[in-house]
Order: C-alpha cells, then structure tokens, then sequence
C-alpha cells in the first residue's frame, strides 16, 4: 500500500507536499479533494482531516492520517532522511525555517479559500477589492523573503546555500500563488532567480496547479 496524499490541484499547501514527496523519491497516490465544491467537508473527508482543509496524508503503518503541510514536511524529512531538505546546525535550521514560515505561517494563511469565501460571502466584498487583498498580503510576503534574501550571504543559487531546502518549497508555493493572484513580481529579483532555478527540478515543475490531474482543462479561446 502506498501513501496517500489528499490535495487539490491550485492548494498552495498540497503543492508544497507534493514537492517534497516527489523530491523524497517517494511514490503516492493523490486523491483530489476539491475544494471549490465544498468536498472537505464532507464526513468522509472530515474523518480524516478534521479541520477540512487540504493536506492530509495517511501513511501505512501510521495510526493516524497526518494534516498542516509543514508538520507533513517535518514527518517527511525526519523518517526519509534522504535527500535532506533542512540543515543540521542549529542556526542555520532556524534561518531555514524563518524563511519557510514567512511563506507558510505569514503570507499563506491571509489567501486560503476559507478567507476569501469570507471575504466575498460574510463582508461583500466586489471582487476587485478582495483580488487586491489576495495580491497585497501574497506580495508582502515575498517582499520579505527578498529582504530576508538580500541581508544574509548565506543565500546562494538557492534560499540557502546551492541545496533545496523547505525554504524553497514554501518559496515556491508563494510564487506559484502570487501567479495565480496576478501579482507583479519585478520588485523581488532575488526571489525570482531562485523560483527560475527550482523550476529545473521535476519535483518543482511537474507539481504545478496546471499540470495536476485534477485541475481544469485549459481554454481554448
């Protein structure tokens, strides 16, 4: 029996589990919980994530499904060590996990859907106005990645150093999200040549939105 990973083609959070799962070696089944349509909280699903959020992953011989994609990363990296994904002296995992949370626990939480149906739902915002919050709070978080960037020389052609840590899985589905918003991006150059260098890793390309099974068919107009 494999891994099974619960997701959903445009989370932000399963986009960056399904990268480490993919930069593990590991193989996985995904099952798409669409959470357009409401499907997380449905029973079934809510049996297992009981928050109804997307990611969730059941792992054989664990006892309990795993959910919050930096707990699933933490999981990932403590019982497949290899390739590592985070550093081992102390200061440098701290930097590690700065970076990652100004993504994860920062800017991320602000854009889920949970916010924006209560944007559009409960306060009645017109969509233009709830676009420039998605885009404002998405961006302000790379500002500070860039910042965060450009003040330490331990960056290098990637967050840390010239080897993918979690940082550069939470940076990247910052960037993948600020896509979707239609963020301008000129005002982060550092963040940018980083997210370009992490596109030539299959695990970062073949985990787009666009390219997952579950995602829409693109238009032909």
């Amino acid at each position: 029996m494999s891994i099974r990973f619960y997701g959903f083609w445009r989370s932000l959070a399963a986009y960056r589990v399904r990268v480490a799962l993919k930069l593990k070696g590991l193989t996985y089944e995904e099952i798409p919980v669409n959470l357009l349509a409401g499907h997380q909280h449905d029973p079934a699903y809510l049996a297992i994530n009981p928050q109804g959020a997307v990611p969730a992953l059941i792992v054989p011989g664990v006892s309990q499904p795993l959910s919050q994609s930096m707990a699933i990363l933490d999981y990932l990296e403590l019982v497949y060590p290899t390739p590592a994904l985070m550093p081992t002296a102390p200061e440098q995992r701290a930097r590690v996990l700065s970076l990652a949370h100004v993504c994860a626990s920062d800017g991320h939480p602000l854009v889920v859907p949970r916010v924006r149906n209560y944007l559009q739902n409960t306060l009645h915002l017109d969509e233009g106005t709830r676009n420039a919050w998605l885009q404002h709070w998405t961006l302000q978080a790379l500002q500070t990645y860039e910042r965060m960037l450009s003040q330490s020389p331990q960056a290098g052609r990637y967050s840390h150093g010239d080897h993918v840590t979690v940082a550069d899985i939470c940076l990247a589905s910052q960037v993948t999200g600020a896509s979707l918003f239609g963020c301008q991006l000129d005002s982060v150059p550092k963040v940018m040549a980083i997210y370009q260098e992490l596109l030539k890793l299959d695990a970062f390309a073949k985990s787009a939105p666009q390219l997952q099974a579950d995602a829409p068919a693109p238009s032909k107009n």
